[in-house]
This record gives C-alpha cells, structure tokens and sequence, in this order.
C-alpha cells in the first residue's frame, strides 16, 4: 500500500537505508531496487535472458494494449511490432510541420483569453500530434475530444499493483477497461467508414485493414486498436504530461522562461517556418525539457524479472525477483545533480553537462536496449509545440505555484488535477 499510496517515499527509503541494493515486497513478490548511477548500468545492460521485461510489463499493459499485441507477444515478435518505422529519424522530419500545424489548430478554438486545465489541453493536442505524425493525417481527422479522453483514462489505469495482478477489482482498472471499450467503439466507426468509402487511404489503419492471412484479415478491430493505441503511447505518454509540467516550471522560474522566449523570437525573427532542422537550434529550450524530465520523469519505476540468478558487485538477486530501476529516485541524487530540487537548466550546459558526466544517471527514457524507442519523437514533438505556444500565448499559474505537484498513485506520471492556468494572446501573435 505504500507503494500505491506514496511511492517516491518508499523508493527513497529502499536507497537511503539499503544503498545500491534495497528489497522491498510488492504483494506476495519480492522486488529489488537496483539504484545509483552503477547499478543502473547493471540493470540497463542486462540481456533479455537475464533480466526480462515482458512478463511484468505484459501483465501490467496486456488490458491496454490487448491480447496479442507489442508485450503479448515472443521476444523477435514483440521487438519487431516496437520498431515501427513512423520512429525512425528520417521520417520525423516532416513531423515538426505536422506537430506545429496541429498546435496552431488547436489554439485556434481558444480565443483571445480565458482559462483552462493545463493537462486536458495538452493531453488533447498531444493525441491529435501523435496520431498525425505516427498512424497518419487521415486516421487523426477522424478523432476529437472523446477520443482523446477515453485515451487518457485509459493511460491512468497503470496502477502498481497491476504489475503482478491486473484483474483485481479495483476502481482504476474498471475506469480503464471501460475506455478501452470506448476506444474500440470508435475505431470501429472509423473502420466502417473505411470500408464504406472505399481504398484510397494511405495511413497506418489502412494498412492494418489490407493484412490478410489466409484469407481472412489477419487482425480483430479489438487487436488494430492495441496496435494503435501502442503506437501512440509511444508518441503520447511523455509529451502530454511533460509538455504541461515544462510549462508549469517556467511558469514558476520567470528568468528561465525569459531566456526561452528570447532564443525563439530570435530563432524565428527571419520568418522561418517550425521545421526539423530550427528544432536543432534551440538549446535554452531542449535543456530547459531534460530538467523537466528529471524533476518530473512520466515513469517512477522501471521493472523486470530475474529469468536467472543475476549477480551484481558479489550480491545475488535470486531467479525469479523482480527487480527495478527508478528514473524519479536517480534524478533526485545529490552525488549526480547538483541542488536535486532546484530547476536548473543550466546544468546540461557546458562544461557542467550533469546528463553526461555520470550518463546512467539521467534516466527518463530508460538506457540500454529497451530505451524508449519514441524518446526523440517525444522530444521533438515537445520542442515543435513550445517553438508555437510560447509565440502564440502568455500563461500565467492561476494557483500558489507550489500547490502544482506529480499524482504518483499510477506508474505514469501526470501533473495532479485541477493543473489550472491562465491565457491570453501574447503581443507577437497580436502584431
């Protein structure tokens, strides 16, 4: 319960009171907690046969993903269905266009002030990015509002205790499975439609819907909504929580949003458009997101299972126990990042460079072969939204900054609700 409950907590006192090796008991497993910049490098270098994550990551995203999709799979299956080619960095660069054209859609229903939920919103446009960028334009016409709330709910149904068990009854897992009804429900409107209307598509569901086996189509609607939904996870899970949590922190650090504003008017004064390449050209911003993302990383714990005896410095962690990684821990290590509470930008900048002096301490995309594989989509997707949003509005908290805080009872991160804020078109938009 405490790890439901307050987990940063607990994984702090794992470390503080055990050191690079700590045991703690999630329901009737053991887990062990591999933490400080050696030991993670342990963890992150391990072979698949050593320690493994598709038993507690299938287990925990099979009712999200669904059955036989991405976890569900054999390792080749499951590596193979992951590398998908909307991810490789040569089909991002049209992606900045899409992404800033998408922002600008968006902020075009908001008006000239008002207020709004800093996490609806991004989560909203975060989705619309998303699916543009890796299902295809087409597809994301078809979606709006209830999708991307049925989406969100769905992300939230990450509970720890799904890890060993996601059957169990609880309020969380009903919410989750009641959208992952909904989903399905609405992509099997679009897939009528499809059918209705004839070929002539060229997006990812398109081709889904082509794939025959014998045939017959090789995938159920409720298996192309894993496979889309998979997708986008990839593409959302990061952005939506991360892109509102670096507003809030440059919100609260004027100075810094000061600079960021600066390199962007100066960035886009020729009046070029958001493009791949003005995204490489904007340190203060990218470094100004790497702080966020170690103050608020979107996963407090990263799990796999001992398939072996796995022996680190002397130490054996048995076969069979579960054992862990916390990027939220690792980001907050004095011996790694200077004053571990402060936002500091400045820290990945030269010569300080904290990311890379110790670089199994900066963790939030994972390491080793299982880093995320959408971690440069995600950060360029954050970098096309901000390079329009921050020329486009002025933001101010509409609570005690420190009230904003992490809602760390599911294993992906948000910002805690209400996350309210305030617009207003800024003078640049205006001129």
């Amino acid at each position: 319960m405490e790890l439901r409950r307050r987990p940063l907590e607990l994984l702090g006192r794992v470390r503080a009171e055990c050191g690079q090796l700590g045991r703690f008991r999630m329901l009737d497993r053991d887990v062990v907690l591999m933490s400080g910049p050696r030991a993670q490098e342990a963890f992150f270098r391990a072979t698949d046969e050593q320690l493994d994550p598709q038993p507690t990551s299938n287990e925990l995203m099979r009712p999200i993903f669904g059955e036989g999709v991405v976890y569900d799979l054999p390792p080749e299956r499951r590596r193979q269905t992951l590398r998908t080619p909307a991810l490789r960095d040569d089909n991002l660069r049209p992606s900045a266009e899409i992404i800033a054209e998408e922002t600008a859609r968006m902020f075009a229903g908001l008006g000239d002030r008002g207020e709004m939920d800093l996490l609806e919103f991004t989560t909203e446009l975060t989705i619309y990015t998303s699916s543009a960028c890796l299902i295809g334009r087409e597809f994301r016409e078809h979606l709006g509002p209830e999708f991307a709330r049925a989406y969100h709910e769905l992300e939230r149904g990450t509970d720890a205790v799904g890890f060993l068990n996601s059957s169990l009854d609880t309020r969380a897992f009903r919410i989750r499975d009641q959208a992952r009804e909904r989903l399905v429900e609405m992509i099997e409107r679009v897939i009528a439609d499809r059918r209705n209307s004839g070929g002539g598509h060229e997006d990812m569901l398109a081709a889904l819907l082509a794939m025959n086996k014998e045939g017959k189509p090789r995938f159920s609607t409720a298996q192309i909504t894993g496979i889309l939904v998979s997708t986008m996870f990839a593409g959302h899970h990061t952005s939506s929580a991360t892109s509102a949590w670096t507003l809030i922190e440059l919100l609260r650090n004027p100075h810094e949003m000061e600079c960021v504003q600066e390199e962007l008017v100066a960035l886009y004064a020729d009046g070029r458009e958001v493009s791949y390449q003005a995204l490489r050209e904007m340190p203060r911003l990218e470094n100004s997101i790497k702080e966020t993302l170690r103050l608020h990383p979107p996963l407090i714990m990263l799990l796999r299972t001992a398939l072996e005896d796995f022996v680190y410095e002397g130490a054996t962690i048995t076969k069979g126990s579960l054992v862990a990684a916390s990027p939220a821990i690792s980001h907050r290590d004095p011996d790694c990042f200077a004053e571990p509470m402060s936002f500091d930008p400045d820290r990945y900048a030269e010569p300080r460079q904290e990311d890379r002096r110790q670089p199994w301490a900066w963790i939030p995309f994972g390491g080793g072969s299982h880093r995320c594989l959408g971690a440069n989509f995600a950060t360029m997707q954050l970098k096309a939204i901000f390079s329009v949003l921050l020329r486009s509005y002025e933001f101010e908290l509409t609570a005690p900054p420190e009230t904003y805080s992490d809602d760390c009872t599911r294993m992906v991160v948000l910002p805690r609700q209400p996350c309210p804020v305030r617009y207003r078109r800024s003078r640049m938009a205006s001129n």
